[in-house]
């Protein structure tokens, strides 16, 4: 059977041929050379499977609502077809594999991403966009070599609006390439649990921060990171830039997280905040993994593993709430 990527070079290739991207797929298990010389060799899965979590279990893509199905599917046919007339824009390879990741097919949008490191191997955006399906599911260090790549193609280069694949309710762009580089690598470097590499991305990333959505986003994971190294006082320092009134477009979660690092954290009502949002919101994840990140952090290790079981057990493991609280869970595990 064909694979993802002989279905993706064939739009990119030979448009003539009226195959789509996702007409032959299933997902590339193999190992392959880029441009650069380097090999991308994802851990195999079960057939049908995107991942399998920290904790050994098969991840299949995230169920969606019938109209966001339906939605996304024909997103991802307007983007092959793009595609296929324009087979040398690197934007119109760029947003298959976007696409098709927002449909939870991640293991196709990595080999999307892939194939865009090999064509055009100066274009950070692949790399980004690699890196952050590669978080996804859950290869932390390939994502990290990715992003520090991406990092040093777009060192000493002007930061560029990055366009939303789902935008917020406002329709406000609140991201950039270079501030999304940063943010997953540090991500990447946290859910190792190699908190000393994860402090000067997130600085890095804070200082890229244009807007308070960013700032607080940034700031949250910092503060995080800095607490887990032992460094209170920092951690403080960090928090006090958060402000009550600062004007949120859609990461209320963050802000509310910080503030939590700035006042202190009431553990109770930020579980009740994930719930009242219910397992399918993004807020979800994103609040009970803070909640039992807060749990840790005061040393209440039962009541932080029984708040990230939780967390864990919702749909939305591809969420980065979902996957903190996965990588915490391993680590309670084997200590």
């Amino acid at each position: 059977m064909l694979r993802s990527l002989v279905a993706l070079a064939s739009l990119v290739l030979a448009p003539a041929c009226h195959s789509t991207a996702s007409s032959a797929v299933k997902s590339e298990q193999a190992s392959r050379a880029s441009a650069s010389g380097d090999v991308l060799s994802l851990r195999s899965v079960p057939s049908g499977a995107q991942a399998v979590s920290l904790l050994g279990a098969a991840l299949y893509p995230p169920p969606l609502a019938p109209l966001a199905q339906a939605t996304r599917q024909g997103q991802l046919e307007a983007a092959e077809r793009e595609l296929e007339a324009r087979p040398d824009d690197p934007d119109a390879l760029i947003w298959v594999g976007r696409r098709l990741g927002y449909l939870g097919r991640f293991r196709e949008a990595i080999d999307a991403f892939t194939l865009g490191v090999e064509r055009f191997p100066h274009d950070a955006r692949f790399l980004r966009h690699r890196g952050h399906r590669l978080i996804t599911v859950r290869e932390f260090e390939l994502a990290a070599r990715d992003l520090e790549r991406a990092a040093e193609l777009e060192r000493g280069k002007p930061d560029s609006v990055e366009p939303d694949g789902q935008p917020n309710a406002a329709g406000i762009l609140l991201e950039t390439l270079q501030s999304n580089i940063y943010y997953h690598l540090g991500l990447a470097r946290f859910l190792q649990g190699d908190f000393a590499r994860a402090e000067p991305a997130w600085r890095r990333c804070l200082e890229l921060s244009k807007n308070d959505d960013n700032r607080c986003s940034a700031t949250w994971w910092l503060c995080n990171t800095l607490r887990r190294l032992g460094r209170e006082n920092d951690a403080r320092a960090a928090a006090a830039a958060i402000r009550a009134d600062m004007q949120i477009v859609e990461y209320d979660s963050y802000h509310a997280l910080c503030l939590a690092h700035r006042d202190g954290a009431d553990i109770d009502a930020l579980a009740v905040r994930a719930r009242s949002a219910g397992p399918d919101a993004s807020d979800f994840a994103t609040f009970l993994f803070g909640a039992g990140h807060f749990a840790l952090l005061s040393l209440d290790r039962d009541r932080a593993r029984s708040l990230f079981e939780e967390c864990t057990r919702g749909p939305s493991w591809h969420a980065f709430g979902s996957i903190a609280a996965e990588a915490e869970l391993a680590r309670l595990g084997s200590d």
